[in-house]
Formats: structure tokens, C-alpha cells, sequence
């Protein structure tokens, strides 16, 4: 107890000791010796302190305000896919719209028809190889009233965009798109209203619009829905095909609604906008007055069987679970790439847009309510046969497939670039296949990766593997899921893990050259090293057949095989800090530059200092008589 007391009379002593100090370094006269020290002080505080402190007070700011609070609700059930980069935000003053790198516009789309949130959004059908073709039909209601903070989500593993408008009263308004993807002709939007106020609202809308479509004659249809009789509108015109004479004859049917809703206080409103489209193949300007009809027959069919499906709530969100799950289905094979700092380099979060963006504009047969069974075989069977797919270098090198999609022309533009090189590169089977297809092929490219001869090839070079890679359920057959792993160590040498999700068969693998015995794969990791050879051949050998592989062994024609070599430390700080100079804050290193200069000159005044009063005395005792 002593000792303890004894403890803690010092630190008294030693705190008061620093008290008084700084008392007599504050009450002395201000030298610049003090002044630079404060200066000092004050940057270290600027510097380091003060984007927390600013942080924490605009925040608490934040917190006050309704908007604020309606727009942290409504984001929470996103807060994790947003960081693994499975959903996008996009909020109109956020400053990310000033980077075209990472400006996504958001888009929903199933192959038949899509749309784009831009400006005034509209309508697209399939043109080529992409949803290119403006329809010049606007469907979304809006609520226009009140000034509502807006933005924007894109859900890109359950192919819904999410819009929120929140305003300072606390009024709320939440609407859902979605391109349907087993009723392909069907485009949903689903608006939630809530009016927490103790005054009633009417609320002005924003109505569906045709704009820029000078064949089209509108005319309005009553369809049973339950008990109720709802109108609706009916659009029929006549599209001209880019660079072509011929035509295309398209029908829209769409709900009708006022032009204003009443929201009680304290109530809300859930409001169900269903939207069908049916357009012909392309036709002579003669042949449209038939086929006008045709189309304008199954709109309003596909719209009456999807009224039946949507009887109640619980058949809304049915119809919407059946939406989301294909899409999650699509997402089953996957590609992680670790993030980079280092400037124009391509990450996670443009991969999976992009990703998201070219599945929109394809479709997924094999789960379309209305296609044949014996058709979904057929696509089955292409989804197994990969041979030749993909033959080319890795896309993640290819700058022109990552062009900003910031727009709807850039969307469709890189959509189109990436679907016709994945069917040049010899993925035109996958292509056939839909979206699933789509989906693997583009897996496949990222590492040029190829089915090639009864096995499957990881052909990169070994400087590449500077990043950690995970190549997620790739299809081998049709019962099979192969994971690669490519993991930089601790010594910065790249190492390739390989094991099986599952399996019908008995698979084994070898690392470049194959020299060494094939190693029998299973649910477990196993490790190989990453090789160079001379000449340069593919690093990893994947296959179900354990005598191809031996036979590789003597078909692989090779000079030298030797481990790779680790990378350079300043290529992996570049990509794990985005400079060369370690995992410090750049501003350390300045401060420690500063603190060097400054601690210099006070060096050089002492020394001055020193001379010339020494100096005086010399002299002064040199003129004593």
C-alpha cells in the first residue's frame, strides 16, 4: 500500500512538474522559438485532428434533420453489399457524379426490354445484341411534389433499382423497378407512400408519356382485376430500325392513374404499376398493319394472365421473389478481385456493375415461363459444352471493355464490345445459353481462363498475379464447381488454391508444365506454386481424366520451369496503398520532412548564434588594453 501511495505522490509530482512548465512557457515572452512550436502544434491539429472533428460535427448536424433520418433507414438493409460492391448508390449531389469512373447509371433489364434511370427515362428494346432500340415510351410514375432528397440504389444480385425520396417533414416515398425475368414482356414498378404527418397530402404524379414516336395511336381498355374493373392504355406504333427499311411493330399496356393521389395522415399507400411489351421481329413497312395486331393482342394477354398472378399482396411479392431469385441464380459463378488503390485501375466495384449492366441486356431462357422444355434442354447443353471458351488474353487487360457506364449509349456501347468479343474469343456456345451463359463466359475471360481438349487452362503470366483473385463456381460439365484461388503471400510470390464446390467424378490438377504427379482434387484447398516456363505456357491444368493429364506431361514441350519470382515491394504497396512508400499516410511523411527542415534551421540559428557572440568576445578581448 505504501509502495502504492508512494506511486502515485510521484506522478503527482512529475504532472505538476509539466504544469508549471508550460505556466512559464506560456507566461514568458513570446520567442520564435514558442511561436514555431505552435505552429507545429496547429498543423499537427489541422492535419490530423480536424477531418475527425469536422466529421463528427457535420454528422451530428446530419442527424437532426428528417431527410437524413428517412435516407439511413431506408440504406441500412444495403449497409453490407455496399461494401462488397453488390449494390450501387447513387445519390444526385453526391460528388461521385463528378468521376466518370464511378458514375453508374442506374439500369434494369432482362433481354427484352430495359430502361435506364437518366433524365427522362424511356423505354429499349433488343436491337443487335444489345437493348439499343428506343421505345419513346416514358412509364414511370414519379411523385413530384415537395422538395424530396432523392437517390438511388441498384441491387445488382436481385436486379432491382431502388429509388427513395425522403423530404424534411418526414414524408417518405419508396419506389421498386424491376424488368421481369420469367415473364420477360413484363416491367414492374411498385410504389410505397408513407405520410407520418397529421396532415392529409395530395400528392401531384408524374403520368407515362409517349414522346418522339409519331406512329403511335393510343387507345384505353378496362381489364377485370379481382372484383374491380381498372383501365388501361393501350400504345401501338410503328418503329424504324437504324440503317434498315425495314420496321418493327411494337404494343404497350400499362395501368392508368390519375394524376393525383390522396394520402391520409398517418397512413401510407402501396401502388402496384404493371407494364407489358411485346414488339415483332424486324418486318417491311407493308407487313406492319398485320402484325400491329399481333403484338397489340399478346400485350394486352400477357398483361391479363400477370393481373391473375397479382391478386393480393402476398402474390406481389411472390412475383418479385420469383424475379430476384433467377438473379441470384445468374451471381452463383463469381470473381473477387482485391481492391487497388493505384490510380485507373480497375476494381470490384466497375467489375460488377459491368457485370450487372451485360446481363441486363441478355435473357435467361432457361427460366422464361413461356419457353419449351425441349428449348431449355437445348440451353442446358450449351451451358455444358465450353470448348474453345475463352481463347483470348485477360478482358481485366482490355481498356476498351471498361469504359465509364455512365450513360445509356456507354452501357450499350460496352455491352456490345463485351458480347462481341466473348463470341469472337470462341464463347459462342456459353453466348447461346442466355444470361447464365453470358455469366461464365465473362468469369472465364477474367483470367483467360479456357476449356481446351478435355481440360481446363489458367493462361496468364506470372506478373500479373500481383493482386489476390478468386475465380468462384466455375462450370465443368454439368455437375461439377471448380474454385481457383490466387493468393499473394507474405514474401510477395502469387500462390494458386484449388478445390472442388462439388463434383460428379474424380478431378485432378498440375501447375505449369505438369513435370510433377497430378494432384486428386476435393472440397479442401490444395496449394500449387505459380511456375515460369520457357516457353510460356498455362500455370494451372484442371481435368477429370487422370491419363490426359500424364500424357500432358510429355505434350507440353518446355525448356525451363522455374518458381516465379516474387514481385517488386513497390508494385504491391502501389496497389495496396496507392503509392510506393508503405502502408504510412503520405502526410506522415510530410510532417516528417517538415519536423527535418525545421529541427535544420534551429541547428543553424544555434550555430550563428554561437559564432557571433563568440566572435564579440574574441574581439573584445583582442581591443582590451
Amino acid at each position: 500500500m505504501e509502495r502504492i501511495r508512494s506511486d502515485v505522490a510521484d506522478m503527482s509530482r512529475r504532472v505538476g512538474d509539466v504544469l508549471r512548465r508550460i505556466n512559464r512557457l506560456a507566461d514568458g515572452p513570446m520567442t520564435r522559438k514558442k511561436l514555431v512550436i505552435i505552429c507545429l502544434v496547429i498543423i499537427f491539429l489541422v492535419l490530423y485532428v480536424g477531418p475527425t472533428f469536422m466529421n463528427w460535427m457535420f454528422d451530428s448536424e446530419r442527424l437532426t434533420s428528417h431527410q437524413n433520418v428517412c435516407v439511413k433507414n431506408f440504406m441500412k438493409p444495403f449497409e453490407s453489399s455496399l461494401k462488397e460492391y453488390d449494390v450501387y448508390l447513387r445519390q444526385e449531389s453526391s460528388a461521385t457524379l463528378n468521376s466518370l469512373n464511378h458514375n453508374y447509371v442506374p439500369y434494369v433489364g432482362n433481354g427484352l426490354v430495359g430502361l435506364a434511370l437518366e433524365q427522362v427515362p424511356h423505354l429499349n428494346i433488343k436491337h443487335g445484341r444489345t437493348l439499343s432500340l428506343p421505345l419513346y415510351y416514358h412509364p414511370l410514375y414519379v411523385i413530384d411534389d415537395y422538395e424530396l432528397k432523392e437517390f438511388t440504389v441498384a441491387e445488382y444480385k436481385k436486379g432491382i433499382v431502388h429509388r427513395f425520396q425522403c423530404s424534411n417533414s418526414g414524408f417518405q416515398v419508396s419506389y421498386q423497378y424491376y424488368a421481369h425475368r420469367t415473364i420477360p414482356s413484363l416491367f414492374v414498378q411498385e410504389i410505397w407512400i408513407n405520410n407520418p404527418t397529421s396532415v392529409e397530402k395530395n400528392l401531384r404524379l408524374t403520368t407515362p408519356r409517349v414522346s418522339d414516336w409519331p406512329t403511335s395511336v393510343k387507345q384505353t381498355i378496362n381489364l377485370h382485376q379481382g372484383v374491380d374493373t381498372k383501365e388501361y392504355e393501350v400504345v401501338t406504333g410503328m418503329i424504324p430500325i437504324p440503317d434498315s427499311e425495314n420496321v418493327l411493330a411494337a404494343a404497350v399496356v400499362c395501368r392508368k392513374m390519375p394524376g393525383t393521389v390522396k394520402v391520409d395522415a398517418r397512413d401510407g399507400l402501396d401502388i402496384l404499376i404493371l407494364t407489358t411489351v411485346q414488339y415483332s421481329k424486324p418486318i417491311r413497312k407493308s407487313d406492319y398493319a398485320k402484325h400491329k395486331d399481333i403484338v397489340e393482342k399478346k400485350a394486352i394477354e400477357e398483361m391479363e394472365k400477370v393481373i391473375a398472378l397479382t391478386g393480393d399482396r402476398t402474390a406481389v411479392r411472390k412475383l418479385r421473389e420469383n424475379h430476384a431469385r433467377v438473379w441470384q441464380g445468374l451471381w452463383y459463378t463469381g470473381f473477387y478481385i482485391s481492391d487497388s488503390k493505384a490510380e485507373g485501375i480497375i476494381n470490384g466495384d466497375r467489375i460488377n456493375a459491368t457485370i450487372y449492366a451485360i446481363l441486363s441486356q441478355v435473357r435467361s431462357y432457361e427460366h422464361e415461363d413461356n419457353i419449351k422444355a425441349s428449348t431449355k434442354s437445348d440451353i442446358m447443353r450449351s451451358l455444358t459444352y465450353s470448348e474453345g471458351c475463352y481463347e483470348g488474353h485477360s478482358t481485366l487487360d482490355a481498356f476498351n471493355l471498361w469504359k465509364p457506364l455512365n450513360s445509356l449509349s456507354n452501357l450499350n456501347s460496352v455491352s456490345s464490345v463485351w458480347l462481341l468479343t466473348l463470341e469472337k474469343q470462341g464463347c459462342h456456345n456459353l453466348l447461346k445459353a442466355g444470361a447464365s451463359g453470358v455469366n461464365q463466359a465473362m468469369i472465364l475471360s477474367f483470367g483467360s481462363l479456357r476449356f481446351s481438349n478435355q481440360h481446363l487452362e489458367y493462361n496468364i503470366h506470372p506478373s500479373k498475379l500481383h493482386r489476390d483473385f478468386l475465380f468462384r463456381r466455375l462450370n465443368y460439365g454439368n455437375m461439377t464447381h471448380v474454385n481457383i484461388s490466387v493468393i499473394v503471400q507474405e514474401d510477395n510470390k502469387a500462390a494458386i488454391f484449388v478445390a472442388l464446390d462439388r463434383s460428379d467424378k474424380t478431378y485432378y490438377a498440375c501447375d505449369a508444365g505438369c513435370l510433377d504427379s497430378p494432384v486428386q482434387l476435393g472440397p479442401y484447398r490444395k496449394y500449387f506454386p505459380v511456375k515460369l516456363t520457357e516457353p510460356l505456357t498455362a500455370i494451372l491444368y484442371v481435368t477429370a481424366d487422370k491419363q490426359h493429364m500424364e500424357d500432358l506431361r510429355h505434350a507440353i514441350h518446355v525448356k525451363e520451369v522455374v518458381e516465379a519470382p516474387a514481385h517488386d515491394h513497390h508494385v504491391i504497396a502501389l496497389h495496396k496503398h496507392g503509392h510506393s512508400l508503405g502502408g504510412l499516410n503520405p502526410l506522415f511523411w510530410i510532417s516528417i520532412i517538415v519536423l527535418i527542415v525545421v529541427f535544420h534551421l534551429f541547428l543553424c540559428r544555434i550555430i550563428m548564434n554561437e559564432f557571433c557572440d563568440n566572435g564579440g568576445s574574441y574581439r573584445r578581448l583582442y581591443n582590451k588594453p
